[in-house]
């Protein structure tokens, strides 16, 4: 199938495929929120606790964009776009995202969620770098780059599993886990009033639609990518990822417009998390050869997720009760040098 849809939009014109693209992103971002709702519904027909159905399904939900694009971009041989994509979509979680949500309203901090959860997020960063350096040549990663081992994948899913655990544990506690997102799910009543045979075939059709505008967005970005002389790892760390980040972006803002700023905090973390273990990880596991990462990440793209990163704890560091508006300036002007930047290194 892959190879039918490449030999489908190869002759396309550049303006066709540029449509192509992004009506892909619209279907790919409006297939995970009905497949993020549909499990939210079809989890309370069940019975499951609302705590843990966020701590698992709902935060899993709004990354799977992005590990739908990257394993099947592993898949089908660019190992670029795969990679890119995850770190392009911490960049832009923690950059665009938190900074255009703190600049919409201050986001208060929950201490307790921020200093337990946010080392992890960091940590997780560091990992995926420590990961993919090219450990008997350290002086070739700005020329010749690294790679991310398929073993490497596979410790980072086990972390994925350890890391729901740790979530799971915390939502029967009574802490509410990072991760969980804003969802406007149906009451237990309504929910009762649902039928499972919709609300399979709903969850089912969320499925469909992420997987097949991810066959169909790929081809069309290494395409796009070769007619413009942009490597595919730049463009997946702007375009694609910024398009798979929108669940979390309209998570994080409709969170903040109705009050919940927290939340949108929880989230960014949680989905920075989620991207190296679930995203990267699940991409370089299901890859004998692992993942490929050219000069460019540890020229530009690694530097940048880690200055973005501890710019966030420097400053939950210094603004213990809220993050303010001029600090999300400072979060959207560093996503914006970095993306600018990565056109050029």
């Amino acid at each position: 199938m892959e190879d039918l849809i490449h030999s489908w939009v190869a002759p396309l014109p550049l303006p066709v495929l540029f449509v192509i693209i992004v009506i892909a992103l619209y279907i790919l971002a409006k297939g995970a929120d009905l497949l993020v709702d549909e499990a939210v519904a079809l989890s309370k027909l069940w019975g499951l606790p609302t705590v843990v159905i966020g701590a698992t399904i709902v935060s899993l939900g709004t990354t799977l964009p992005e590990a739908a694009v990257s394993v099947a971009a592993a898949i089908q041989g660019s190992p670029g776009l795969a990679l890119g994509n995850a770190v392009g979509s911490i960049i832009t979680d923690c950059g665009l995202i938190l900074g255009l949500a703190a600049v919409l309203k201050p986001l208060p901090l929950d201490r307790a969620i921020v200093n337990r959860q946010g080392w992890i997020q960091v940590a997780a960063g560091v990992a995926l770098i420590l990961f993919t350096l090219p450990w008997s040549n350290l002086g070739s990663m700005f020329s010749k780059g690294g790679h991310l081992p398929q073993w490497a994948g596979i410790v980072l899913v086990a972390g994925l599993f350890a890391y729901l655990y740790f979530s799971i544990r915390s939502a029967r506690l009574g802490v509410a886990p990072v991760g969980v997102d804003l969802v406007d799910a149906a009451s237990p009543e309504d929910a009762e009033k649902r039928s499972r045979m919709r609300t399979l075939g709903l969850l089912f059709l969320g499925i469909a639609l992420v997987v097949l505008s991810a066959q169909v967005l790929i081809p069309s970005v290494q395409v796009s990518a070769i007619r413009l002389g942009v490597p595919e790892a730049v463009i997946a760390a702007t375009l694609v990822a910024l398009g798979t980040s929108l669940p979390e972006m309209v998570t994080a803002l409709n969170a903040v417009r109705k009050g919940h700023g927290e939340l949108a905090v929880g989230n960014v973390i949680g989905a920075d998390i989620l991207n190296v273990l679930f995203v990267a990880g699940v991409s370089a596991a299901v890859t004998p050869g692992g993942l490929i990462a050219d000069p460019r990440f540890f020229r530009l793209l690694f530097p940048g997720m880690l200055a973005l990163l501890i710019a966030f704890r420097i400053g939950i560091f210094f603004q213990r009760t809220h993050l303010t508006r001029a600090f999300g300036l400072v979060l959207i002007v560093l996503y914006a040098v970095i993306v600018g930047t990565s056109y050029f290194v």
